[in-house]
């Protein structure tokens, strides 16, 4: 059974970093197919950034530059680093795999986490 579990989440002021990790477990990673999304309040769900085995990172035009995304296989974690966060990123972050796919969108996820809320304030 596939679980993953968000954490670092928080309160930051404008301009602030923080790093989000997601715990996988009951995954392989063979043919990985991982990513972030967020919700903010009274929004649609929106993408991030995913990653593929064998393509490079997808960001969102709003967090290009600012946000990074990795993975640590041998942890079993997946990294979302925010850097330079501002008010409009406020939202609850979800981190999401699956198996191969286009991996772009949330319909291409199949499994997902809880959430973690990250607020900025200016």
């Amino acid at each position: 059974q596939v679980r993953l579990v968000e954490s670092g989440g928080g309160s930051v002021q404008v301009g602030g970093s923080l790093r989000l990790s997601c715990a996988v477990s009951g995954y392989t990673w063979w043919r990985y197919c991982v990513g972030w999304f967020r919700q903010a309040p009274g929004k649609e769900r929106e993408g991030v950034a995913s990653v593929r085995r064998g393509d490079g990172p997808v960001y969102a035009d709003s967090v290009k530059g600012r946000f990074t995304i990795s993975q640590d296989i041998a942890k079993n974690t997946l990294y979302l680093q925010m850097n330079s966060l501002k008010p409009e990123d406020t939202a609850i972050y979800y981190c999401a795999a699956n198996y191969g796919g286009s991996c772009l969108y949330g319909a291409d996820f199949t499994y997902w986490g809880q959430g973690t809320q990250v607020t900025v304030s200016s």
